[in-house]
Parts: C-alpha cells; sequence; structure tokens
C-alpha cells in the first residue's frame, strides 16, 4: 500500500479541525447551514483514530457511493456527484535543460578559412600542373591587314556578340544587359527569405537558372554555330570555326 506524504497528512488534519470547529458553530447557529450526517461521523472516527470507526465510515462511504450510483452519478463520485480526487504525487522534475541545444553556427578561423585555404592551394597546384603539362602557346599578333575569318570575340564575350546580330547595338550592347544586371541587383531586395534550404528559395534558384541558361545558349551558338562571315552554320557539316 501507497504511504501518503507528512504533508497531505497534515492539510488533512487541518481540514478536519477547521470543519469540526465549523460545525461546532453551526451547533449553536439557528439559521445556519446543517452539516451532514455522515460528514461528521467521519471527523469523528478520525480524531478518535479508533479502528471500529473507520469501519463504520468506510462502511457509510460505500453507502453513500451506491445510493450516488442508483442516483445516475458517476461510480466513486462523493457527496453532491462530486469526482475531484489525488491520484498520486509525482516528484518535480529539473526545470533547467541539461543538455546544450546544437546550434548551425561555427568560427570563421579556423574552420571557414582552413577550408578556404586548402582549397585554394589545390586550386593553384592545379593550375600549375595543367599549364606544365599542356602545350597552350600564344598565337601570333594581330594584323589588321589580315583579319580572320570569322572574327569572333572571346567566348566571355560572345554571348554580347551574339545579341549584336539579334538587335539593334543600343538594344544589345546596353539595354538588355543593364536589365539583366539591375535584375541581379534588385534580387535580394525581392526575395528576403533568409532560409539557405534550396527548396524554400524557389524565387531566386528559378531567376538565376534563367539567367545562367540564357547567357550559356548565346555562348554556344556565338562558339560552335557561327562560321565565315558570323552567319549561322551546323558544326557537324561545316566544322566548328572556334579558338581558344
Amino acid at each position: 500500500m501507497t504511504e501518503i506524504p507528512e504533508h497531505l497528512l497534515k492539510r488533512a488534519q487541518a481540514a478536519r479541525d477547521k470543519a469540526a470547529g465549523e460545525a461546532a458553530a453551526s451547533s449553536g447557529d439557528a439559521g445556519g447551514s446543517r452539516i451532514p450526517d455522515h460528514l461528521l461521523e467521519r471527523s469523528k472516527a478520525a480524531r478518535s483514530g479508533d479502528a471500529g470507526g473507520a469501519v463504520a465510515v468506510a462502511d457509510k462511504a460505500t453507502a453513500v457511493v451506491s445510493s450516488g450510483a442508483q442516483a445516475g452519478l458517476p461510480v466513486g463520485a462523493g457527496p453532491g456527484g462530486h469526482t475531484q480526487r489525488l491520484l498520486t504525487v509525482v516528484k518535480s522534475g529539473s526545470i533547467q535543460e541539461a543538455k546544450a541545444a546544437p546550434v548551425d553556427k561555427v568560427h570563421t578561423w579556423p574552420h571557414l578559412l582552413a577550408v578556404e585555404f586548402v582549397a585554394a592551394l589545390a586550386c593553384t597546384a592545379f593550375l600549375f600542373v595543367f599549364s606544365w603539362v599542356v602545350n597552350a602557346p600564344l598565337m601570333n599578333a594581330a594584323d589588321f591587314n589580315k583579319t580572320p575569318n570569322p572574327s569572333k570575340a572571346p567566348w566571355y564575350f560572345l554571348g554580347l556578340q551574339e545579341l549584336l546580330t539579334m538587335f539593334h547595338p543600343m538594344i544589345a550592347g546596353v539595354t538588355l544587359p543593364g536589365i539583366g544586371l539591375l535584375a541581379l541587383m534588385l534580387a535580394p531586395f525581392l526575395d528576403r527569405n533568409p532560409s539557405n534550404k534550396p527548396e524554400d528559395r524557389k524565387f531566386m534558384t528559378s531567376m538565376m537558372t534563367m539567367f545562367l541558361m540564357f547567357w550559356a545558349v548565346l555562348v554556344i551558338i556565338g562558339s560552335f554555330f557561327r562560321g565565315p562571315g558570323f552567319n549561322f552554320t551546323f558544326p557537324w557539316r561545316d566544322g566548328i570555326f572556334f579558338e581558344l
């Protein structure tokens, strides 16, 4: 049988003493409300500590429960149909969390700068070995009396050169590139999502993808599909007119 804590026993004793005092006071007051007999008997039995009184109180409580069940009240209901009961005493746990919560931030040094330094060394070593092994001589000096045909700009400017074949120089060289650069500058203000996950940045991902695909298509057409006179041609039919 579970032992009742000491503070609950003291609280119950104080409640019984208070009920007995109120019963004594109400017995001399004709206009006061009368305490039920079974509560008085339970209080007397608890004060006397008599086992026989406890058995009588238990029988009385059983009779009250039975009468309540016959009256349509829930089984285990007290006087007046009240069902509030003390279930158990739970020991309180620790309020402060002892285990630290993980964070997604690290210090710049050495976590970030160390990785960047190693990556820079690896790229430098790769470029050194590549330039040593691969033979990439410089071409002859430019001769204004002998212009190569086709005369193509470096690959990173071929997109602009391709636009010049389609639009007026003002539109191809100023308007369209200016709109693209303005859109890239305004992109952080249009999409204020703080998430770093690609699935949460669909607007920025779509915008950057369209920009890169548009420029990549222009560079590919200018590199492999433009022949003598910068005319459109097919590389599998007339060959490739492109040199690094």
